[in-house]
């Protein structure tokens, strides 16, 4: 025991001690340098805006930064943008990333959805306009004609256009209502007096 405590006290014992310590800080040292080059620690890339960019031009410049993207679907059509352009993007521009930071993107479709015209014939004005309103279709006018069931609708139009329940239209397509004003219609009027 006593010659293990003098080993401690001696000049070999506190060389290699010094020697260990030294190598140790050193490769602590290297160690710390290596993965800061590795991880790019404390660099980072501002993300630009790519908003309205088309996929191209998204592309080039994605690379340009030292990013990696990913195209998500869209869904929902924006009239503000142009079509297959960018929309949204995740991390929003002007955030900080690391380099080789994957952004992800929402692409702007070619145009609105479309929804099928619900079946509003022989149902009130008001009620048939709730109902287009539900599955995204605007009406733009009511047109009468002469009809017995008062704000009745007998046609839908589109465009000038005749449409049935179950056609397609795009999503905020303007509809035409055609509804009854509540008169009879003169053939009939002309047919009831020719039977008195």
């Amino acid at each position: 025991m006593k010659n293990f405590f003098n080993f401690l006290r001696s000049r070999t014992f506190l060389i290699q001690l010094g020697l260990a310590l030294m190598v140790s800080v050193l490769l602590v040292f290297l160690v710390l340098k290596w993965l800061k080059s590795t991880t790019n620690h404390g660099e980072f890339v501002e993300v630009p805006d790519f908003s309205k960019m088309s996929v191209t031009d998204m592309r080039t410049a994605v690379e340009g930064a030292g990013l990696r993207y990913e195209v998500l679907d869209s869904a929902n059509y924006n009239p503000d943008y142009p079509i297959f352009s960018i929309i949204e993007q995740d991390p929003k521009a002007g955030n900080k990333v690391k380099e080789n930071r994957k952004i992800y993107f929402t692409v702007n479709p070619s145009g609105y959805k479309k929804v099928t015209v619900p079946d509003i014939i022989q149902v009130t004005r008001r009620n048939a306009s709730s109902m287009l309103r539900a599955v995204g279709l605007d009406v733009q006018r009511v047109t009468y004609i002469e009809e017995l069931g008062k704000d009745m609708v007998y046609q839908i139009k589109h465009k000038g256009k005749m449409i049935k329940p179950g056609d397609k239209l795009p999503k905020t397509s303007k509809i035409e209502l055609v509804c009854g004003n509540g008169k009879i219609p003169a053939q009939a009027r002309i047919k009831a007096d020719s039977q008195e």
